[in-house]
């Protein structure tokens, strides 16, 4: 991950905190943890498919944009569960250098 994206990210994921504090009448991202998981996982779901279809046939700047949504989604719905980015490193960390095929199999087995 270049610099620039895992400095995106770490801001992100700082901003969505900050934001959860908000009134939710005021604040999309408070509006959103105020549904709960499920409301949360309902629109990573949704970004999920709309950064599919764009990749599948869409322009450069739509996939960014799309990506962009589904980002900013994934970072509320961690908010909503608790899951901080050190905990996901940790896991990223853990798989580098290990081939995705051998990754997955492991997971088959546990």
């Amino acid at each position: 991950m270049s610099d620039t994206l895992g400095q995106a990210l770490d801001q992100l994921l700082a901003d969505v905190a900050e934001k959860a504090k908000a009134d939710p009448s005021q604040s999309y991202t408070a509006k959103l943890l105020q549904g709960g998981p499920v409301l949360c996982g309902k629109k990573l779901g949704e970004e999920g498919v709309e950064t599919a279809l764009a990749i599948a046939g869409g322009t450069a700047e739509e996939i960014a944009k799309e990506a962009a949504d589904l980002l900013y989604h994934l970072s509320v719905g961690l908010l909503a569960r608790g899951v901080t980015g050190a905990e996901i490193a940790a896991v990223l960390e853990a798989r580098r250098g290990t081939s995705g095929l051998v990754e997955k199999a492991g997971r088959a087995n546990s």
